[in-house]
């Protein structure tokens, strides 16, 4: 089936322009003379961007089924207008090795609802083994520089040096210096458990500034000395940003990432939210919440990925130190950016267009853009002739956020109350609107 999409304000690489889009045979087309009986979908007064590339996300599957699988998860990504997802390694099995790739890819194949890749975790003991694999059968290799859900530390340093020297593939790095989140750990557990003081607000002390930034600051000094490609996953202090570059995309061989959670929450909202919004790494001030803003439009800050980790309520209901970290966020992800853009720091809330008019275009670069150059991501992530058709077509509208419209198998969100003002009207996979879609494993060029 062929489509047009009518009168839509077209977001793409920098530029915002009213027209249509033609889609033939699962790709855009410059014009509509190739078109079969092709099908209209008006878009006037919408906005049309690039599907989002998610490329941070935890569907749990296989091995937590109570918590989430790839079936669930996946729809909820469409639902926020994300096409394209890249799993991390810390399931049950972990994925560690092909073998085990191979099987999450069948899983995908037979459950995921939008486009999927995978990356492969880092081990003190499988650094060989991985660097033997073809990279382009994977999207990046997963670095846990600090434990966090399926403890996959690796703090061994001459197996770090052998893989930032000679990996192909780019290493993405969650970065927390183990030996201070442990004695802060300890400190507190003597001080606060079982008392009235145990509550998630000493998540960022325990997860501190300090952890952030000495592990950072390895990896980036690490990836320098080696030339290495690195990502640093989920930045979360003011500090950090001291370590990253403003230089085009295109020259950098050290790029990062920010979530939606880290742009939106601050630590004043434990009070309310308590384990709720408790991640790894923690949720910080607002001096670094509005720092990491900056750095979103300062170019010190590549992509926006959501580090989506849902657990049950249940657990989340527990003790602090008893309950696990993660959030659910990709079902609102792009909804939540664009209302972040409302500027995080107003009083008085903007006109809706003439913000998305300043700042969509910036956002499209975040989330569809980079990370499509960044993992090397093939004919995805921008709205080009011979591309596949991946889109969203957004529109203003209030939409409250309520535990009867969250597709997520754990069934709950931080949000819950929350009323945003952007609404996804369309969404297209491959080519189709996401009802009749059928997904695909990523290819990737580099």
């Amino acid at each position: 089936m062929d489509y047009i999409i009518k009168n839509g304000i077209i977001v793409n690489e920098g530029t915002m322009t009213k027209g249509d889009l033609f889609i033939h045979e699962g790709r855009l087309v410059q014009d509509a003379t190739k078109l079969r009986k092709p099908q209209v979908f008006e878009a006037e007064g919408c906005y049309i961007i690039p599907g989002v590339i998610d490329t941070h996300v935890h569907f749990r599957d296989p091995g937590f089924p109570a918590k989430a699988d790839f079936a669930t998860e996946s729809r909820a990504a469409l639902a926020g207008g994300v096409t394209s997802v890249i799993d991390m390694p810390n399931t049950s099995p972990q994925t560690t090795s092909l073998a085990e790739l191979e099987a999450k890819e069948e899983i995908a194949r037979s459950r995921s609802a939008v486009n999927y890749a995978f990356m492969l975790g880092a081990t003190n003991d499988n650094i060989d083994q991985l660097l033997a694999i073809d990279p382009l059968r994977y999207a990046a290799i997963k670095l846990f520089l600090g434990s966090s859900t399926g403890n996959m530390l690796v703090n061994n340093a001459e197996r770090l040096d052998k893989l930032f020297s000679e990996s192909h593939k780019l290493i993405v790095a969650h970065c927390e210096e183990e030996c201070i989140i442990q004695a802060n750990l300890r400190n507190y557990k003597m001080e606060f458990a079982g008392q009235e003081g145990e509550t998630a607000a000493l998540h960022p002390k325990i997860r501190s500034r300090e952890a952030c930034f000495v592990s950072t600051y390895k990896a980036v000094e690490r990836a320098r000395k080696y030339g290495t490609r690195l990502h640093i996953a989920h930045v979360s202090t003011a500090t950090e940003l001291s370590l990253f570059s403003n230089m085009p995309l295109q020259q950098k061989l050290i790029t990062a990432e920010v979530t939606p959670n880290h742009l939106w929450f601050d630590d004043r909202d434990y009070a309310e939210l308590g384990n709720r919004i408790k991640c790894n790494p923690a949720i910080k001030s607002n001096e670094d919440r509005l720092a990491l803003w900056g750095g979103l439009f300062d170019g010190l800050l590549d992509t926006i990925a959501t580090d989506h980790a849902p657990h049950t309520l249940a657990e989340k209901q527990q003790r602090y130190f008893d309950a696990p970290g993660g959030i659910p966020s990709i079902q609102h992800s792009l909804q939540m950016m664009v209302e972040g853009f409302f500027n995080p720091a107003a009083t008085q809330r903007p006109d809706h267009d003439e913000v998305l008019h300043e700042w969509l275009p910036l956002l499209v670069y975040k989330m569809c853009h980079n990370p499509a150059e960044i993992f090397g991501i093939a004919e995805r992530g921008y709205l080009r002739p011979g591309y596949w058709a991946d889109l969203a077509i957004l529109e203003p509208g209030e939409y409250t956020v309520t535990p009867q419209t969250l597709l997520y198998k754990c069934g709950w969100s931080p949000l819950e109350g929350q009323t945003l003002h952007t609404r996804l009207r369309h969404v297209f996979l491959n080519g189709m609107p996401a009802a009749q879609s059928t997904a695909m494993p990523l290819k990737f060029n580099k």
